[in-house]
């Protein structure tokens, strides 16, 4: 029989703390729009999706596996010439209400398109055991639709600001981080070299391996990764068996702390580990200025 798993605690209160907004941005919402109708005004520029909080229905065009429990999902755009108006490390914060459910469930997501991709958006997500919204999503199919209801701005990232980025993800924490890869390393006026820790516990836990081993070959000398798989077979290249330890991050962090910026996006108990005061971050040298967590 399997066992029921808690929230940690602290994923517990950052989803009490949404959906408490989206309660408030609910009643909010409804207010402005009859109080204050708004007008779309003519404009040269390229139109976008999302531009404030309020509900907004996209129609899903196409879902397919990345594996065992993850799904990639595109989601069309009334208007093919649209693009999502999203700022770099944004999530887009879901509403929907599974069956059986009386209360809606609010979960925020990280898209993995390109940004100002026109007409579209793609979302990465793993379903988790008794996930209500991850169960949800994974239930969609081509012609159902899923409501977003605002957009969370992340880091405000600068490009040049910092010469070196090290980037720590664990599991389907890869998702932010990704986004942030692609939206430095696609921008030809942005410089910052990146390395990323990425742990799992088995290869076919390693999401968007194509595209970052894509990118590892378009930019030799400014992006690299290293793989921590804890069930690993065998030895590879750019493969670590085991988690991510101090002495592994040793081996990664070879340039002066100074300057440099670290992203850390996975499970709890990873993020605690390497966040906290005298963590592995800290014993390592980083300020905590230096630390950002998704």
């Amino acid at each position: 029989m399997s066992q029921v798993r808690r929230l940690p605690q602290s994923l517990a209160t950052k989803t009490a703390r949404l959906s408490a907004l989206a309660a408030f941005g609910i009643g909010a919402y409804c207010a402005k729009s009859y109080l204050f109708p708004t007008g779309h005004s003519e404009s040269n520029e390229t139109p976008v999706m999302f531009t404030g909080f309020g509900f907004t229905t996209l129609r899903l065009q196409n879902v397919r596996a990345e594996n065992h429990n993850t799904k990639r999902l595109v989601f069309e755009f009334p208007d093919k010439n649209t693009r999502s108006g999203l700022s770099l490390t944004s999530t887009l914060l879901t509403f929907s209400r599974p069956n059986g459910r009386w209360l809606p469930v609010v979960r925020p997501y990280t898209p993995i398109s390109d940004l100002n991709q026109q007409g579209t958006l793609e979302l990465l997500v793993k379903r988790y055991p008794n996930g209500k919204a991850s169960t949800h999503i994974h239930s969609l199919v081509p012609g159902d639709s899923l409501t977003f209801l605002t957009a969370l701005k992340g880091f405000s990232w600068v490009p040049n600001q910092y010469p070196q980025v090290y980037a720590i993800a664990g599991g389907a924490g890869i998702t932010p981080i990704y986004q942030l890869i692609r939206g430095i390393l696609d921008n030809p006026n942005d410089k910052t070299k990146i390395k990323l820790v990425f742990g799992v516990n088995s290869e076919q836990d390693l999401l968007l391996r194509d595209e970052l081993e894509e990118y590892k070959t378009r930019f030799p000398g400014r992006f690299d990764y290293v793989y921590a798989v804890s069930q690993l077979e065998g030895e590879k290249e750019g493969f670590k068996k085991g988690y991510v330890t101090e002495e592994l991050l040793k081996g990664v962090v070879v340039e002066k702390c100074k300057g440099a910026k670290v992203f850390v996006c996975g499970p709890p108990a990873m993020e605690h580990s390497l966040t906290r005061k005298q963590g592995v971050l800290d014993r390592l040298g980083f300020e905590k200025e230096q630390v950002y967590k998704f």
